[in-house]
């Protein structure tokens, strides 16, 4: 029989927040299962409670959504208050999109949109900051689907940029982050999202869907590579 203290030691489950009842955590839950982490995903939005500690777990990811971090309905304004939770606690945070732009008003900064009303719906540049550079390898060219952006909060380090929306990842302090690009889609998840979301084709900016495929085939093996290597090191456990 074999021994079990020759087992590795079990990790924490990490708290997935997401805000549409078909919303899936895609590639991103996929790789924190391979890291040996269960995912406790909660929906806010139907009612699902935050919890009031991250003691239990190795740390949280909020994911995007189509709403707006300055929508006024109270499960935003309750997951933007919630924020409060990692950072107080210095717990393992990522936000992803929406995630993000809820950290930064957590955080006291603006969500708004593009002064002349750009989007970014396909694939986009990304250009690493001298920060972000040090701290990793990033892909050139990261797909998104968002129409507004942030300020880069007091306090945090700007990792990456973008043209139309320049502040595309950020850390504050030790064990908060926050991306404004997707690298958690699926091939299925790109499909769902080309077919719901092409009414959104016609804004300024937005690449029509046959691109977001074609981009896929070109860009995402190695923004791939690049999220997995980020989420290792957002969820490393000592």
């Amino acid at each position: 029989m074999p021994d079990p203290s020759n087992f590795p030691p079990r990790k924490r489950p990490v708290l997935v927040v997401l805000h549409q009842e078909r919303s899936s955590p895609g590639r991103v839950g996929q790789i924190l299962e391979s890291m040996g982490h269960a995912l406790d995903i909660r929906r806010p939005v139907l009612g699902d409670p935050l919890p009031a500690t991250l003691a239990h777990h190795a740390g949280a990811v909020v994911f995007g959504g189509p709403m707006s971090a300055n929508d006024d309905e109270p499960y935003i304004r309750d997951e933007v208050d919630w924020l409060a939770v990692p950072l107080r606690e210095n717990r393992p945070f990522l936000g992803i999109c929406l995630g993000a732009q809820m950290l930064v008003r957590q955080l006291g900064g603006r969500v708004f949109g593009h002064s002349e009303g750009w989007t970014e719906i396909g694939w986009y540049p990304l250009n690493a900051t001298q920060a972000g550079t040090a701290l990793m390898p990033w892909p050139d060219m990261v797909y998104q689907f968002h129409r507004e952006g942030f300020d880069l909060p007091s306090g945090a380090t700007l990792l990456a940029t973008g043209h139309h929306y320049e502040n595309q990842a950020f850390r504050y302090a030790d064990n908060a982050w926050g991306i404004q690009f997707h690298g958690e889609l699926t091939l299925a998840m790109m499909h769902r999202w080309v077919v719901h979301g092409a009414h959104r084709f016609e804004l300024p900016g937005a690449q029509v869907g046959s691109l977001h495929l074609h981009g896929r085939l070109l860009h995402d093996a190695a923004l791939r590579l690049w999220m997995t290597a980020f989420l290792e090191k957002v969820f490393h456990e000592d």
